[in-house]
């Protein structure tokens, strides 16, 4: 089992023929992701060859998803161009857009991401690696080989951090990892995904990782104290982080007692969340649950 994407899911790539997306088709393609199809205007009814893999080039998201069923769409157009990706892919009614574009207006991410909802499109990003069903799916960026299939659910806002627990805790492997990006405004939360995680019948334990700013990690928590029952541990960047400073990701800013790592280590303590001071600690923190069943 898995989150939001499975071996069933048909992706196109908004972008597919730029350099970042035609790196990255290929790392998909290489870890089994179904890639039905590239969108560009300019490059309509084209073939991309990818390592002796035909992948045709579409108009819009509407004729690829006409001609092949596809039901995700990941995002590498440049900035600029990233909220009318986004707002076209909705308007053909794809289920998931993973948006991995950096440097994306806020205006334009709350204008989005609103849409989106209101489409019945969930947005994962921006400014994240995606998403990675180990053994089944990848979309977007995050390394295919650092892991394999498991029983371990991870949410985080850190795409470095992702891949280091994915790494940390390979030999157990993982369900599905979400990297929901560190940006103010994202379109899939914590908690969007801890409530998936505790429906998916396969997801033992999750792992949340969090970072400093805003306080997505102390609703989390309060999540977790009323709706999971699975045993989740946590990791928080930035205990060494000056106050009142932005640093890292956009949203990543602390003022006063709010928004630091403190402050929310203790709100997921306090709803039964075990918190690593490192991410190898976190990773033995795992392992100890696992041992003992949870």
């Amino acid at each position: 089992m898995a989150i939001y994407l499975t071996h069933e899911s048909k992706v196109l790539v908004q972008g597919m023929t730029g350099g970042e997306g035609m790196k990255h088709t290929r790392r998909m393609l290489a870890a089994g992701t179904d890639v039905v199809g590239g969108v560009n205007p300019r490059k309509a009814g084209r073939t991309v060859d990818f390592d002796g893999r035909a992948v045709p080039v579409f108009g819009t998201v509407a004729e690829g998803i006409a001609a092949t069923g596809a039901d995700v769409t990941v995002v590498f157009v440049p900035p600029a161009f990233a909220k009318s990706a986004v707002l076209e892919a909705a308007d053909a009614g794809i289920g998931l857009a993973v948006v991995i574009t950096e440097g994306i207006p806020v205006h334009d991410a709350v204008a989005f991401t609103s849409y989106a909802r209101h489409r019945g499109t969930r947005i994962i990003g921006p400014n994240c690696p995606g998403l990675i069903t180990p053994g089944q799916s990848d979309a977007g960026i995050i390394p295919a080989d650092i892991t394999k299939p498991g029983r371990i659910g991870l949410v985080s806002k850190s795409g470095t951090l992702t891949y280091q627990l994915m790494y940390e805790l390979r030999d157990i492997g993982f369900s599905t990892c979400v990297g929901i990006g560190g940006d103010p405004v994202v379109g899939t939360s914590h908690i969007d995904c801890l409530a998936a995680f505790q429906e998916d019948p396969d997801t033992e334990l999750v792992v949340l990782i969090g970072e400093i700013g805003g306080d997505a990690e102390e609703r989390a928590a309060a999540y977790i104290r009323e709706h999971v029952t699975k045993p989740v541990v946590g990791y928080i960047a930035g205990f060494t982080a000056p106050e009142g400073r932005t640093m890292g990701h956009a949203g990543a800013i602390v003022s006063g007692s709010a928004g630091t790592a403190r402050a929310k280590r203790e709100a997921l303590e306090a709803a039964g969340v075990r918190v690593g001071s490192t991410p190898t600690e976190t990773a033995r923190l795992v392992l100890e649950l696992l041992e003992a069943g949870g």
